[in-house]
């Protein structure tokens, strides 16, 4: 493989996180597969920004509950660029259910949740694994957060799957060394369309003027926050394996005031 030349699979790429994360890795002359699974023109803007940078760039249809799904995404990938040398798992799911209130979840509704946010990430790594092996540098960045450090976030079920990820990323760094490095990122509350399409833009904005003024950093992360982190432990930390960065303008310095 030229060594001049990488490519990475980002799940959940059309929108927030993902799609900063793929622009920067653009940016830096990765080639890029944007994975989405609803919003197809959502993802071809993405691209589209993608190759503004002089990168390749493709968009995937997949839900990466499904096996096949993420065997496809890897081929995909694979096809398009010839390699993969960067994985990042950031697609996921959530319900908005009060912590307190424990009839707000039923069995389908964890079910649901760990089958994106924990076994799509397993199933994405399996998928992607020889070609990651094969790349000489292969790294992945599980995108977790701080409700699974510290249980917090929009319900049970979505803390205990982030928290099931960050255990997933230590054992599989464990397991996949010295071939392949596996580091998560846990953010906080990342400003992002996502937070308004399900509380709604008044809560959402309440939600923004509360984290500004509380946070130890007096800051509302943005999805480029968040990239940025995810850029350097794919290619600039090559010493690190299996470590959680926590990116939340210090929230998690907070846990003892928000029980």
């Amino acid at each position: 493989m030229s060594e001049g030349s990488r490519a990475a699979i980002v799940t959940g790429g059309s929108s927030g996180i993902g799609a900063a994360t793929a622009t920067e890795l653009a940016r830096r002359g990765v080639d890029v597969l944007v994975n989405y699974a609803q919003n197809r023109a959502a993802a071809e803007e993405v691209a589209a920004a993608c190759r503004a940078h002089g990168a390749r760039a493709e968009v995937a249809q997949g839900d990466v509950a499904r096996d096949a799904d993420c065997r496809a995404l890897a081929a995909a990938a694979l096809a398009a660029f010839g390699r993969i040398d960067y994985l990042v798992n950031n697609a996921g799911v959530s319900k908005f259910v009060r912590h307190a209130d424990l009839d707000g979840l039923v069995a389908a509704d964890f079910e649901r949740i760990f089958a994106v946010n924990v076994v799509g990430a397993y199933q994405m790594v399996r998928a992607a694994l020889p070609a990651l092996r094969a790349s000489g540098r292969g790294a992945v960045v599980n995108v977790s957060s701080v409700a699974g450090t510290i249980g917090v976030g929009s319900s049970v079920a979505y803390a205990a799957s982030k928290a099931a990820l960050i255990s997933l990323t230590v054992t599989l760094a464990r397991a996949l060394a010295p071939e392949v490095r596996l580091n998560a990122v846990a953010p906080g509350f990342v400003d992002t369309p996502w937070h308004a399409a399900r509380m709604g833009e008044e809560r959402a904005a309440k939600a923004r003027a509360h984290v500004a003024e509380t946070t130890p950093l007096k800051a509302v992360t943005q999805p480029a926050d968040i990239a940025g982190p995810i850029v350097w432990l794919l290619e600039g930390a090559g010493h690190v394996t299996g470590e959680t960065v926590q990116i939340d303008a210090g929230l998690h310095l907070k846990v003892g005031q928000l029980a």
